[in-house]
């Protein structure tokens, strides 16, 4: 046993060649399809909603196809780390993706709206292990130093996603029908299903504790209730509505509730030991703040491009370019210096001051900022966005044992999440606070009954308005701009202070327990695992 252990430790590392390094592609290549899959879906489909209402009604229940996507994503996301952990990575994934494409063929084939939104609930329940699987799998099968190689390829997933998902989503619709949107899913999971089938093969495991299910339901119920609050606050329900209240108040007590029980459960969903290490807790808030702030972003800069800039809804798209590239081409370079130096922590504080200096020259934008100054400013966020945006995830799994890799990711993953959804609900509220108030002040009486049910007016709506109309219109946008930048450069600011606390340890160059970071979780007696096994192709 102890041969076992010890000879993938000394194979890992930082001189030694890469082992099978087309096999290693081959099996990136399906998680990379895999992860394009849980983020493109939302985009494409966005795209398509148009033409589904058209053709299945509900336009009241709209809502609900994207909310019960994003529930059942976040509310199972922490569940396929634990199981993972307990049963085996592998199948875990596999199992995640079969029922992803079981969710996306059935939605294809939804013939009115209550079906659709029940079978993207079943699609989001595979897509919640889709992320957290490939963060793990990579955790498992790449030590941390060498690590960073790869969070380019992540990366340019991400950024093909949010550019190619509207513009993808449009062209399907349009030349094969909405239908095709949830099909074209179908193709490309099973090509990740094969390539993963056939050449990765991780160590079994079967755990003898059970899964905490009282820890489960109280999780998702907690959960479920913030993403509600998040979702509804300050659109269907005012924010002091007794509805909203009750939500808050059964997601603090469900919360509180399961904290409470994790200290006590033979085998916790998120073991708060973890928590006891100082690196992991600052790429927990950082990671909340950086999903806060980029999910943010990415909804109210094409609004304001579209209504201020005159840019098309495609053209919209490609304008993010210049935040998208420059956050791209940073997370490569921080991989790379990561990878060759072993020294990360320069990264978080400038990611931080550079995601703070972004936001606050976006804040500054109105109506005759040139879409050149915008895309500089763009590409200021994007610069510092692209320092964080792997770093967290890489020294979050580094500050874990092994057998915690898992709920790590999961957890990380998560609190992107959650920081994604109250992102855009509260900059949300404030954006459109922001341009009723000034709608009401250029626009009159007219004007404040142009906006009293949506801020936001699509292309066409806004070429019909009349000039004094649209002119105030486009005032109120970029003011509303203005508010939400700002919001999210002061809520920016923590990653900055964060940053100055992390502890740079030493990452993993092999299979071994993680480097203290001066925590009581962090020096565990945790036997090294075999090593995953890959197949040559």
């Amino acid at each position: 046993m102890a041969d076992t252990q010890t000879a993938p430790a000394e194979a890992a590392t930082p001189e030694r060649p890469e082992k099978q390094p087309k096999s290693v592609r081959v099996v990136l290549l399906a998680l990379m399809i895999a992860m394009m899959l849980a983020m493109l879906d939302n985009m494409i489909v966005g795209t398509a909603m148009p033409t589904i209402v058209g053709e299945l009604g509900g336009l009241e229940h709209l809502s609900w196809v994207v909310t019960g996507y994003t529930l059942a994503t976040a509310a199972s996301t922490p569940i396929w780390g634990k199981v993972g952990d307990m049963y085996g990575r592998k199948g875990a994934f596999l199992t995640s993706i079969v029922i992803f494409l079981i969710g996306s063929a059935l939605s294809g084939m939804a013939q009115d709206m209550g079906q659709l939104i029940g079978f993207r609930a079943i699609q989001g329940l595979g897509a919640g292990g889709l992320m957290v699987g490939v963060m793990a799998i990579i955790g498992d099968l790449i030590p941390p130093r060498e690590r960073g190689k790869y969070t380019g390829m992540m990366a340019g997933v991400m950024a093909l996603a949010m550019i190619g998902g509207p513009l993808v989503g449009g062209t399907i619709t349009d030349n094969w029908g909405w239908r095709w949107s949830f099909y074209i899913n179908l193709p490309l999971g099973v090509v990740a299903l094969a390539l993963v089938t056939a050449v990765l093969h991780l160590p079994r495991k079967r755990a003898k504790a059970r899964i905490d299910y009282l820890g489960v339901a109280l999780l998702t119920v907690g959960i479920t209730s913030i993403v509600l609050v998040t979702t509804w606050g300050g659109t269907q329900y005012a924010w002091t509505s007794a509805r909203i209240m009750e939500l808050i108040g059964i997601g603090v007590a469900t919360l509180v509730g399961f904290v409470f029980w994790q200290t006590r459960a033979a085998e916790p969903v998120v073991p708060l030991h973890m928590f006891r290490s100082r690196n992991f807790t600052l790429m927990s808030v950082i990671g909340f703040i950086t999903g806060f702030v980029m999910f943010g972003a990415t909804l109210y800069l094409p609004l304001y491009q579209q209504s201020v800039q005159g840019a098309s809804a495609t053209n919209s798209g490609l304008l993010l370019l210049p935040m998208l590239g420059a956050m791209l081409v940073t997370s490569m370079i921080a991989g790379r210096v990561t990878t060759n130096s072993g020294r990360y922590k320069v990264f978080p504080i400038v990611g931080g001051a550079l995601m703070i200096a972004g936001l606050y020259l976006l804040s500054l934008m109105d109506t005759g900022t040139t879409r050149l100054t915008s895309g500089i400013y763009m590409a200021v966020l994007g610069l510092g966005m692209g320092c964080l945006m792997q770093i967290t995830m890489l020294v979050a799994q580094n500050s874990v044992e092994l057998k915690d890799m898992g709920v790590a990711s999961s957890s990380t993953t998560l609190l992107r999440t959650l920081g994604s959804s109250f992102g855009v609900a509260i900059m949300g509220a404030l954006f459109n606070n922001r341009v009723q108030h000034v709608m009401a002040e250029r626009g009159g009486e007219m004007g404040k009954h142009m906006t009293e049910k949506s801020a936001a007016l699509d292309a066409k709506s806004l070429a019909k308005l009349p000039p004094l109309l649209r002119d105030a219109y486009q005032h109120a946008v970029s003011a509303g701009t203005h508010s939400a930048f700002v919001l999210g450069a002061a809520v920016a600011v923590p990653v900055l202070i964060a940053a100055f606390f992390v502890k740079e340890v030493p990452l993993r160059s092999g299979p071994q327990k993680p480097s203290n970071d001066g925590a009581d979780g962090a020096d565990g007696a945790e036997a090294v695992a075999p090593a995953p096994v890959i197949d040559a192709v």
